[in-house]
């Protein structure tokens, strides 16, 4: 055990410090949320607020990439994060003047998604720097878990802190916690060097075009990838639905307990995933878990106007997620050459993570304009046997439609995975 934590100290020390700067954040983007809702009382607007930190995450990775494997990997985490601490700053500035308002938000949040952009792939490779293969799973499952935690945690803080205080008990605990974790990674994390010679010569571009050449020779990590970007395009759609389905039939009060089922689900799988043993087959578990995932909640969800039922598809659904996840780190971990990940990852960003905006729109797409008037306009007993009447029905035949489709696509999946080989040394 004490060789254990002396091999992994570094990677302690940064997982603790870069989770607690994450979750000052997160707390931050809740409290600006209640904010603009509060002056603004539109959900279209506040809606815009992820959107812009999002956007510049999806359609600038693969540059991202590139510029976090030309420079320093440490150096560009320590720049990105003061950066953004920056904006912080400027928003408390503009908070205590009264001059803040909604373009400020989105301009700021636009130049902090930026700013994570750079930094998630620098950060994914420090994190490989730090910790021994034999340990990747385990602390793939201990970076879900402090992501759950986050998820869970942060509205909460968030709405106490803002209830209190408002805006300045907020931005203070987000500097304080980045000051934490900007100290610790600038005097308690050393990087081992990567050879860098080719890149020095290379344009960003070039660098770009490399991590995309990487996955087109590498077909197992691409075909991994677009399997997930297929499960957040259903994901992404579930999120836009469960609302619509919730809300009619029991209120806001219930939607936020079956929400927070998926969180404390999503905790447990991690400690699953932090403590299991090595799979035999790392590709299998990924889809199977999915599988389980989708082929599950879904249809739990559709066919049930149970709060309980509900809250058990839930836990169904997201608790193997970090096990799928745990698994794909440590595919991509062990697949690509540690000078390539930053670039790698990018690519990985942007492909996997750009179905999620166009679930969201094809969710609430087809449960406004399709499945409600469907089902509004039926004539046949049957559909309501299944899905229930009135508001709401229609959420659940779109339910229904997502767990078909989640089902097929890992079927479909698993079966074209199933050619590559992967071995582990």
């Amino acid at each position: 055990m004490k060789n254990e934590y002396h091999g992994l100290k570094a990677f302690y020390i940064l997982w603790s410090t870069q989770s607690l700067s994450q979750l000052g954040s997160a707390i931050t983007s809740f409290a600006l949320t209640l904010w603009l809702y509060e002056k603004t009382g539109s959900a279209l607007s506040t809606a815009a607020l992820t959107i812009c930190t999002y956007a510049p995450y999806v359609v600038m990775s693969i540059f991202a990439g590139a510029i976090s494997d030309r420079f320093d990997k440490k150096r560009t985490m320590l720049t990105c994060d003061a950066l953004a601490a920056l904006t912080t700053v400027l928003v408390y500035v503009l908070y205590r003047t009264d001059a803040l308002s909604m373009w400020h938000l989105y301009a700021i949040n636009a130049f902090s998604g930026l700013m994570n952009t750079v930094q998630q792939p620098a950060s994914e490779v420090a994190y490989t720097q730090v910790v021994p293969k034999e340990y990747y799973q385990r602390t793939s499952g201990l970076q879900s878990l402090s992501r759950s935690l986050i998820s869970i945690g942060n509205p909460l803080i968030a709405s106490a802190l803002y209830g209190i205080a408002g805006l300045n008990i907020v931005i203070a605990v987000d500097l304080v916690s980045f000051g934490i974790a900007f100290l610790a990674l600038l005097c308690f994390i050393r990087l081992p060097e990567i050879p860098r010679e080719s890149e020095k010569k290379a344009g960003i571009l070039e660098l770009a075009k490399e991590g995309v050449g990487f996955l087109r020779k590498t077909p197992l990590v691409l075909h991994v990838i677009l399997f997930m970007s297929g499960v957040n395009l259903i994901a992404s759609a579930f999120d836009a639905v469960l609302p619509a389905l919730v809300i009619p039939r029991c209120g806001n009060g219930t939607l936020g307990v079956v929400t927070a089922c998926s969180g404390i689900a999503m905790v447990l799988g991690s400690l699953i995933a932090s403590v299991m043993p090595k799979p035999k087959d790392r590709v299998r578990a990924i889809y199977l878990t999915m599988l389980f995932s989708l082929g599950t909640e879904n249809f739990l969800l559709a066919f049930s106007q149970k709060t309980i039922v509900w809250c058990v598809g839930q836990v169904l659904g997201w608790i193997l997620v970090p096990v799928m996840s745990a698994n794909q780190n440590v595919i991509m971990r062990n697949s690509i050459p540690v000078a390539l990940q930053g670039r790698v990852y990018a690519c990985r960003n942007t492909l996997q993570f750009f179905t999620i905006p166009i679930g969201l729109a094809w969710g609430g797409f087809m449960v406004d304009h399709v499945c409600e008037p469907l089902m509004a306009a039926s004539q046949s007993p049957w559909p309501a046997r299944l899905f229930g009447s009135g508001k709401g029905s229609g959420a659940a035949l779109m339910m229904f439609l997502l767990g078909i489709a989640g089902v097929a696509l890992c079927l479909a999946s698993g079966k074209r995975l199933r050619q590559y080989q992967y071995t582990e040394d």
